[in-house]
């Protein structure tokens, strides 16, 4: 049945990989449990059931081998009260109805036994799975964590060793240097303004005015 089915998948599941593969393995487990829980609901629930319909198969059974029993005491109290045969005949052919009846339920109730069995066996597995999966609910997920954690680490690691990160600080580091020139080019060529001209040229007639001065006065000396 699709019950058992779903069962035996739950059973069979591996925790530790379902979770390593999740992208959030406390959602992931809470569901699993859950989906457990509901499970083993159902599952007692059909045991129940099935556990009833082995007591109702086996009350008409017996039922039916009271009644071939019934059929067949007729039969003999035909023949040792009356000494008729056909009557006797007729109640052993009742009685034979019986027998048949009674052996297709015995049939039916040796079949409902492997099928409450059977649920039994689920239902005990299902319950061990869904304990372990509580016990180890937070271990699973501690678990989880730290190998994702150790996966980017390892990721980073390897990006560090490509050079890519050094390359992109190569980059941006020339990048500032090449701004920073360009920066004092652009001072340099801006310096040599209208202003500095003309107090260029105030310098120079004062160094002509001095120098004017000294050979006065070397003159006067001489």
């Amino acid at each position: 049945m699709a019950l058992l089915e779903r069962v035996a998948t739950l059973v069979r599941a591996n925790l530790n990989d379902l979770i390593e593969k999740a992208e959030n393995p406390e959602k992931l487990i809470r569901q699993v449990i859950l989906d457990m829980q509901n499970q083993l609901l159902q599952v007692k629930t059909q045991v129940a059931i099935a556990i009833a319909d082995q007591h109702l198969l086996e009350k008409k059974q017996k039922e039916n081998r009271e009644k071939e029993a019934e059929w067949i005491q007729k039969a003999e109290m035909a023949i040792s009260r009356k000494n008729d045969e056909e009557l006797a005949r007729a109640a052993l052919d009742r009685s034979l109805s019986y027998k048949t009846m009674a052996e297709s339920f015995a049939q039916q109730v040796a079949d409902q036994k492997t099928q409450v069995e059977n649920l039994k066996t689920a239902l005990s597995k299902l319950d061990q799975k869904l304990a372990e999966a509580q016990g180890k609910s937070e271990m699973l997920i501690a678990q989880a964590r730290r190998s994702r954690t150790a996966r980017k680490t390892g990721e980073a690691h390897a990006a560090l060793g490509s050079g890519k990160s050094s390359d992109a600080f190569d980059r941006m580091k020339a990048k500032v240097q090449r701004e920073e020139a360009v920066g004092e080019a652009h001072a340099e060529l801006n310096g040599d303004t209208l202003e500095d001209r003309f107090a260029a040229i105030e310098k120079e007639d004062e160094i002509d005015r001095l120098l004017a001065d000294i050979k006065a006065r070397r003159t006067l000396t001489a």
